[in-house]
């Protein structure tokens, strides 16, 4: 990490989190704990198996560390 609060450093989970909110826990209202932990499992695991990431050349999450390629890059 290159400096204190510098916004590049953790860039990647602060995405993760937003979608995890805006596509899970925001549509959903679940009413325990247990329920939560269950719902944002499920959206996990369709995120890092099925969900196809512009960032990884159109590859799901776990296709791309299976033949540890490195990612293609979109051009802007």
């Amino acid at each position: 990490m290159d400096g204190k609060g510098r916004w590049i450093d953790n860039r990647m989970i602060e995405r993760l989190w937003r979608s995890l909110k805006y596509e899970c826990v925001y549509l959903h209202a679940f009413e325990t704990g247990s329920e939560a932990m269950a719902g944002i499992r499920t959206w996990l695991d369709y995120h890092n198996d099925e969900r196809p990431h512009s960032t990884h050349g159109i590859l799901t999450p776990d296709e791309v560390h299976a033949s540890k390629t490195e990612p293609m890059r979109m051009a802007a």
